[in-house]
C-alpha cells in the first residue's frame, strides 16, 4: 500500500510533463518586401506565441503597432493607410505541427507547420517549415520563414505608389520559449 501511494506523486508529475506547454512574449517577427525604388523592412520584437505540444498546435500572435520601421512616415502609412490596426489590431497565426516532437529529448527538428493566419480581417491558409532546438535547460527555440502578399489579406496599394510596394513579402518568427509552470 505505501509503494502505491509513493507512485501517486510520479504519476502525477510524469503526467503534467508530457501535457507541457511552453510560452513567449517576446518573439521576433519581421518582414521584408524590396523593389528597385524601397526596401521595406520592419521588426516586432513583442509576439506572444504559446506551443502545446500534447495537442501538437502553435498560436502566434502580434499587434500591428508593435512593428518598427525605419523611417516614421513608413509605420505611419503601415498602420493607417494599409493594415488599419485600429480597426484590425492585430495578426494571428494559429496552426499544427505534422508530427509530435518529444520536447524532453534535446535536438533539432525540422518540422511541417500548417494553419490560419488571420490579419486585416482575412484568414488565410500557410503551410511552413519550422526548426525547434530543445535545449538541454528545457527551453526551446522555433524559426519559421513563409511568404505573403498584402493582396491575399486584401490590403489595397494605391496605384500611385505601387512601385515602392513589394508584391511578395518574405516572413520570418524566431522566438525563445519557456515552459509554463503550472
Amino acid at each position: 500500500m505505501l509503494r502505491f501511494l509513493f507512485l501517486i506523486p510520479i504519476c502525477l508529475v510524469f503526467s503534467s510533463i508530457s501535457a507541457q506547454k511552453f510560452m513567449t512574449r517576446e518573439g521576433v517577427i519581421a518582414f521584408r518586401g524590396e523593389t528597385i525604388l524601397e526596401t521595406i523592412d520592419p521588426v516586432s520584437n513583442q509576439a506572444g506565441s504559446v506551443i502545446d505540444f500534447e495537442g501538437g498546435s502553435l498560436v502566434v500572435q502580434v499587434l500591428q503597432k508593435s512593428f518598427r520601421f525605419r523611417k516614421a512616415l513608413m509605420e505611419e502609412h503601415y498602420n493607417e493607410n494599409y493594415v488599419h490596426s485600429d480597426k484590425y489590431p492585430r495578426a494571428v497565426f494559429k496552426g499544427n505541427f505534422s508530427e509530435k516532437i518529444d520536447f524532453r529529448t534535446p535536438g533539432t527538428y525540422a518540422i511541417k507547420l500548417s494553419g490560419t493566419m488571420e490579419m486585416h480581417g482575412v484568414s488565410r491558409p500557410i503551410s511552413t517549415l519550422a526548426e525547434i532546438i530543445v535545449q538541454p535547460d528545457g527551453k526551446l527555440s522555433l524559426e519559421s520563414v513563409f511568404t505573403i502578399s498584402p493582396e491575399d489579406y486584401n490590403i489595397k496599394i494605391p496605384g500611385n505608389v505601387r512601385d515602392k510596394i513589394a508584391e511578395i513579402f518574405e516572413v520570418r518568427m524566431k522566438a525563445v520559449y519557456q515552459p509554463v509552470q503550472k
